[in-house]
């Protein structure tokens, strides 16, 4: 098997003719490039235009002698913090005699399944296609998984000490999962409708099923996490209004309390400043200040809190 990273019209002539599995992978292909393809192997032109687009839904269209597949993987799904998510559009021809491959970027999980087929002769020519769809499916994986670290220790972080930038997290990683949605749902309704179509490829031996049902079982996991990571971020984000209701509630409370000590206070300060005579002739002594002034004052705030902390307000 041969792999090639640029069109090489004397080469691929070469290898079309000795009938040789060959896989053409293009980084950021321009429309002269797309013109040289559709040259060289015939391609519609329609399948060309769509080459040049981005952000298309996946999906896979037959052309007879090939077929035209749009897949999403992660980019950055190999490690690192969780940060916004983003996906790199792979478009490929898939045939009996080559796969040609384009993306915008150079991109290391295909680097890592041409290698690893170099190393190690493919069984068939399915087996390169179940390698590449295989290897764009479980880029998915890494970044959930930290997704799901991060979501522990969010629920950790909120109980402990909630913050407004605990929630901004929150809902820029549930809108992160609503763009991974948006994309393995059609991949995964797309190889539950399609793996025969692509086993039957002229050209093609059917030996690679079992293969690319694994590869639909991974696709399904991975939208039963997505499915089921933005329940738990729903709970997270009602966890997070819970707790600062709760905390605002308890703070109210310690308020309303200071609030109620202080009012008696008030009343007894503003009485005994009112000058009664009675007040001016009796309250002449040290005793009598510290007994009838401070000590109402005393008895009150005493009073008040043994009445909050008999109906548990403390």
């Amino acid at each position: 098997m041969r792999f090639l990273e640029t069109i090489d019209r004397d080469a691929i002539a070469d290898l079309l003719g000795s009938d040789e599995y060959f896989w053409l992978d293009l980084t950021d292909p321009g429309p002269d490039d797309a013109a040289a393809l559709g040259e060289i192997f015939g391609f519609h032109p329609l399948v060309l235009e769509d080459l040049l687009k981005r952000r298309q839904r996946p999906k896979l269209e037959d052309f007879g002698d090939y077929m035209f597949l749009v897949y999403y993987g992660v980019a950055d799904g190999r490690g690192g913090a969780v940060d916004e998510v983003e996906l790199e559009e792979v478009h490929a021809f898939l045939s009996g005699g080559y796969i040609v491959t384009a993306h915008q970027r150079p991109y290391e999980v295909l680097a890592e399944a041409r290698q690893s087929l170099s190393s190690q002769a493919p069984r068939s020519e399915q087996f390169v296609i179940y390698r590449v769809l295989d290897g764009l499916t479980d880029t998915f994986f890494p970044y959930l998984d930290r997704i799901d670290e991060r979501m522990e220790s969010l629920d950790d972080e909120i109980f402990e000490r909630p913050l407004p930038a605990q929630l901004e997290e929150i809902t820029a990683l549930r809108r992160d999962l609503v763009s991974l949605r948006r994309v393995v749902t059609p991949q995964r309704d797309l190889l539950a409708r399609s793996i025969d179509d692509i086993l039957e490829i002229p050209g093609l031996e059917a030996d690679s099923r079992n293969y690319f049902r694994d590869v639909y079982d991974h696709a399904i996991r991975i939208s039963d996490q997505i499915d089921s990571y933005r329940d738990l971020l729903a709970g997270s984000r009602d966890a997070y209004l819970s707790v600062v209701s709760n905390r605002l509630n308890q703070i109210t409370k310690q308020l309303t309390v200071v609030a109620t000590i202080f009012l008696p206070l008030s009343f007894v300060v503003g009485f005994f400043g009112q000058n009664f005579a009675w007040l001016v002739r009796n309250i002449d002594s040290p005793a009598a200040f510290w007994g009838l002034g401070i000590g109402s004052l005393v008895v009150s705030v005493v009073g008040l809190l043994l009445w909050f902390r008999r109906g548990s307000y403390l």
